[in-house]
Parts: C-alpha cells; sequence; structure tokens
C-alpha cells in the first residue's frame, strides 16, 4: 500500500490539529512542564512523541484540571486521546484544534462547560478511557508421552511403520515395549544367553523381530 499519510505530517516542534488528521491518537503522559507567562504554559510530554510534545490550549487544561485536579505531578502514566476537531474557531474562522475525548483514571463520563466565545458556553464530555489489555499468554503445554504399547490393532500399526535393516536392534526394542507380559516373557527365554537386546548377533535379532512382530500381530487380530 502507499501509504500517503507520511506525506502530509507537517513539521512543527509541537503536536498540533493537522497530526491528527488521519485519526485521533491516545498519548500516555510522561511528565508536564508548565512556564507560567508564556503564550502556551502548558508542553506535555508523552510517550513516543518524538520531540514533539502537546501544547494544550486553555480549554483543555480545564479540561484536565477539571477530571485530575490541579496537580500536574500526578499526570505521569495517565493517558487520554486527543483527536482534531475541524470545527475549532480562532481569529473568527474554523481553523481546527486539538481536543480530548478520552481520559483515563475516570469512572464514568464527565461533561462541564466551556467557554466558546465570550458571550457563550457549550457543554463538553469527556468520556473515561478503557486501556486495553495485554492478550492472555498461550497456554504452556507439556507434550504428552504416549503410555507402553498394549497389545491392540494400533500396535500392530506401529511396527507395520518401523524402518527395515539396519535399525533392527531398535524394532526390537520397540517390539519388545508392546509386548504383552506373557509375550515378553517368551522374548526373555529366547536371548536368555545375552545379557541385552544389542548383544544378539544381527542375523538371529532380525528373526527374533520377525517372531515377536508376528506374535504382536496375531495378538491384535484375537
Amino acid at each position: 500500500m502507499n501509504d500517503m499519510s507520511r506525506t502530509i505530517i507537517p513539521k512543527s516542534d509541537q503536536l498540533n490539529a493537522d497530526d491528527l488528521l488521519t485519526g485521533p491518537i491516545t498519548i500516555t503522559i510522561t511528565g508536564v512542564n508548565i512556564r507560567a507567562g508564556q503564550e502556551q504554559p502548558v508542553s506535555i510530554s508523552y510517550e513516543g512523541d518524538n520531540g514533539k510534545p502537546y501544547k494544550a490550549c486553555k480549554s483543555m487544561c480545564r479540561v484536565m484540571v477539571s477530571v485530575w485536579g490541579a496537580d500536574a505531578s500526578k499526570y505521569v502514566g495517565r493517558s487520554m486521546t486527543l483527536f482534531c476537531d475541524p470545527k475549532v474557531r480562532w481569529g473568527g474562522m474554523e481553523v481546527g484544534g486539538i481536543r480530548i475525548s478520552h481520559m483515563s483514571d475516570i469512572d464514568s463520563a464527565i461533561t462541564m462547560a466551556l467557554t466558546v466565545t465570550k458571550a457563550n458556553k457549550k457543554p463538553f464530555t469527556v468520556k473515561p478511557l478503557v486501556k486495553s489489555l495485554p492478550p492472555p499468554a498461550s497456554p504452556v503445554t507439556t507434550p504428552v508421552t504416549p503410555p507402553a504399547c498394549a497389545v491392540t490393532e494400533a500396535a500392530g500399526d506401529q511396527l507395520k511403520d518401523l524402518p527395515p535393516l539396519p535399525e533392527v536392534y531398535k524394532n526390537l526394542q520397540t517390539a519388545y515395549d508392546c509386548a504383552s507380559m506373557e509375550l515378553k516373557g517368551r522374548f526373555d527365554l529366547r536371548i536368555q544367553r545375552y545379557k541385552t537386546i544389542k548383544d544378539i548377533p544381527l542375523a538371529i535379532a532380525d528373526q527374533v523381530y520377525a517372531w515377536i512382530r508376528k506374535e504382536i500381530d496375531k495378538g491384535a487380530q484375537e
């Protein structure tokens, strides 16, 4: 997608209404700098501001004081949603301005009267901002090790998929694990001269494997 939004970002040392033409933003405050006597005395820094703080107008400063109180040090860590209101007037013209729509740390909507002109006030409402919760972590699942094979049709199917020689010893061990106790006893009698399965000569191991596999298949069919 060829995104045009980057081409219309105004160059400025502060966040302005044109920055919000593509939609509202929610900011988390990191600091509030107050310089009395300045034309824009309140400068609000926020996460990811890229050196362009939000310099709130008097009306929005009144909103913050009404909602959060006068102590600006308590604003740090709180969040609010800013949007561009194209109806904001300056010098008798609609030039647009930044307004606050939602604020954190309130339980319900708050409505107050804000001055529009010297002789006119209008109600202004701020809604509670509910911070989205992170998605739940995926449950950690522990791989389940299947129990030792029983003499069932599934055991016969498992043995059919086993690879041929030269892994006959591995096959033989798997077949032994799948055998019944009675079949294990008969198997032990056949190889009692050898200490372990791997001690069985290869040719004999192949024969024993064929025998125990046949017995397991027979048991699966019964």
